[in-house]
């Protein structure tokens, strides 16, 4: 039996309201267009731009994208507790994103991960949950 998209998303939206969020908020938003992205478009992988996009710091493009690389990285492909670091050279910030075991929500798999990111002062520390779209992107749930 084959389930409509439509209850997919529906089962996914009241997954993350339990979760205490919503899907993608306004900061994950603002990122892919401050870059040239359009909101919905994956920025390296990742759809609205990742947790970093909701830690506040001031990161150059280089750094943003770097950052976003490495989510997409622990996400798809590195085993649950296993850190991913980034770094930019020219300015000096980085992170380390860590994932944890992936789950599976209806057909989708989703996966919790941490962000610190290191902007020049106290470690930023974000936690979140994203799930695999089925283009291989990955949306935040919030």
């Amino acid at each position: 039996m084959r389930v409509p998209a439509a209850v997919v998303v529906l089962a996914v939206l009241a997954l993350s309201g339990c979760a205490g969020g919503s899907l993608s908020g306004a900061a994950d938003q603002a990122l892919p267009r401050s870059l040239g992205f359009a909101a919905n478009e994956p920025l390296a992988g990742i759809v609205g731009g990742g947790l970093v996009s909701q830690s506040g710091a001031e990161l150059s493009r280089r750094a943003r994208v770097a950052a976003v690389e490495a989510e997409y990285r622990a996400l798809e492909s590195t085993p649950a507790g296993q850190p991913v670091t980034w770094r930019d050279e020219e300015t000096g910030l980085s992170g380390m994103v860590t994932a944890a075991q992936p789950y599976r929500v209806g057909s989708q798999d989703c996966r919790p991960y941490s962000h610190v990111v290191n902007a020049g002062g106290d470690p930023r520390s974000l936690r979140g949950t994203a799930c695999r779209n089925p283009d291989g992107s990955w949306t935040l749930l919030n």
